[in-house]
């Protein structure tokens, strides 16, 4: 079995890697980054038989690549790596990215190999709770699902972006247009997040939620955001961001009928955002070795089991939670 290469070494690349070295430390990685230095610097901290190299390039012995690069960047380095026969693990939640990932499906075919689309924590561990809620309702009628946080610079920056891209709604079979930063909605979230107001954004999760549930009547994602960042979201960024986040939270409500009566269930996760996409993004190259895939491109959830996934994801620190109320 070939070598693990983690493109990125960032506050989420760096996660993966850790992740996947954890347990027996039997697993082989190799960090890649463009900035000349970093990977070096990253694959010291993280043990002395690391293996690292400058550029964009990993190893051909590498048969699992997982792009942790800044959004924009996934749909061409995808395609290099398709054609070396590779497979990729992607963690973008670019809606760009992920629209043209999924387009990439006979191209992965064609070469014998897999394409897993939004493997981190939204989308990636959002899919697998809506897949893991579906399962208790008999008919599912509505998928919501919101984030709160941000991991390292590069998503603080692609949080900024989409909260000012223009987004779509999943209603009545149809994609409906809507504006980034509108729709106010007040989520709850887990502790220690608590509430949050959230607003549409321009995020991928609903193009992979169709796949997983086309028969769903209405899916919607949106994104936490202060006064702050809806008045300076058509600006350039004002302040450098936070080298890892702070708080993260991802909430998922399902609105549908069981035994004939009307049922909403919410699921959630709270956790730094870089430390839970590195745990998703590793339980991914771990199934995807362990269980295999098919061929061409697919979403998360449309890979894994949900309960399975979800141990998995419970063994390495990342536990899901589901609200209770009263009526």
């Amino acid at each position: 079995m070939g070598r693990i290469a983690v493109v990125g070494c960032g506050a989420t690349g760096t996660r993966i890697a850790r992740q996947l070295l954890r347990g027996d430390g039997r697993t082989d990685v190799v960090l890649v980054d463009e900035r000349v230095g970093l990977a070096e610097h990253v694959a010291a901290s993280l043990g002395p038989d690391v293996a690292w190299r400058d550029g964009t390039e990993p190893p051909a012995d590498c048969d699992t690549v997982v792009l942790a690069i800044d959004a924009g960047d996934h749909v061409a380095a995808a395609r290099r790596f398709i054609d070396n026969g590779q497979d990729v693990i992607s963690i973008s939640d670019r809606l760009a990215d992920i629209r043209r990932l999924l387009q990439l499906d006979e191209r992965a075919r064609t070469a014998g190999v897999s394409l897993i689309v939004g493997a981190g924590m939204m989308p990636g561990l959002t899919d697998v709770l809506a897949a893991h809620g579906a399962a208790w309702l008999d008919e599912v009628n509505e998928i919501h699902v919101s984030k709160f946080g941000t991991g390292g610079p590069a998503c603080a920056r692609q949080h900024h972006r989409a909260l000012k891209g223009i987004c779509f709604d999943w209603r009545g079979g149809q994609w409906v247009r809507r504006a980034g930063g509108s729709g106010r909605e007040l989520a709850w979230f887990p502790a220690p997040v608590q509430s949050a107001d959230c607003y549409r954004a321009a995020l991928g999760d609903p193009l992979l939620l169709v796949r997983k549930h086309p028969n769903v009547h209405r899916i919607t994602a949106r994104m936490a955001a202060t006064r702050r960042d809806r008045l300076t979201m058509h600006l350039p960024m004002l302040r450098k961001p936070h080298p890892e986040g702070l708080l993260g939270a991802v909430r998922v409500e399902l609105r549908g009928v069981q035994d004939g009566e009307q049922r909403e269930i919410v699921l959630g996760c709270a956790e730094r955002p870089a430390v839970a996409a590195g745990a998703v993004a590793a339980a991914t190259v771990n199934w995807l070795r362990t269980g295999g895939a098919p061929d061409g491109a697919v979403g998360l959830a449309e890979l894994v089991d949900p309960v399975a996934f979800l141990h998995d994801l419970q063994t390495r620190g990342l536990v899901a939670e589901i609200f209770v109320g009263s009526r």
